[in-house]
């Protein structure tokens, strides 16, 4: 009889340790989910696996709460012209949204975000800072920066700045 009283005992002990425990847990999870930002934008990057200013910039974009999934890609040209970005558009990498919006180079992660939050015309598909500038996300180069534009994308012939950045405080 003793020994059904101990056992019994140390079941209940070991269940009621794995119920706190248990409940426990869903706290801390709870805590953690509650104080973790979602990030607010998705975005697949194409890139080449060697690239080192592609991954600087999508650092740069995860540090912006921007989640990004990257895809080594061997011919990027195709890629480009899969999303139809023009020749004097064109950059090292290009990221879509969920909803099929194109950024092409060095997009600074705030400009993303207004963007997206914006309604825009049929025919914009997207943004652009073409070539690679000094001093863009992942582009920098201790303290040198050059002036750029961010371009719309569009799937017609016109060409329309959406941002002239002349400051390098201007990107953040």
């Amino acid at each position: 009889m003793r020994v059904i009283y101990i056992t019994s005992a140390f079941f209940l002990s070991l269940t009621m340790s794995f119920s706190a425990m248990s409940i426990e847990k869903q706290h801390k999870t709870s805590i953690i989910y509650e104080n973790s930002e979602k990030p607010e934008i998705e975005l697949t990057v194409y890139k080449s696996k060697n690239c080192g200013c592609c991954n600087k910039w999508i650092a740069h974009l995860s540090e912006n709460n921007i989640q990004t999934k990257a895809i080594n890609v061997n011919d990027m040209g195709s890629i480009k012209s899969q999303y139809q970005i023009k020749p004097n558009m064109r950059s090292c990498h290009t990221a879509v949204s969920a909803d099929g919006f194109v950024f092409e180079g060095h997009v600074p992660a705030k400009h993303i975000k207004q963007f997206l939050s914006g309604q825009h015309a049929p025919h914009i598909t997207g943004l652009s800072v073409p070539a690679m500038p000094i001093g863009t996300p992942g582009m920098e180069m201790e303290g040198i920066f050059h002036k750029y534009n961010i371009e719309l994308l569009t799937d017609n012939s016109n060409e329309e700045t959406y941002r002239y950045i002349s400051k390098s405080s201007e990107q953040f």
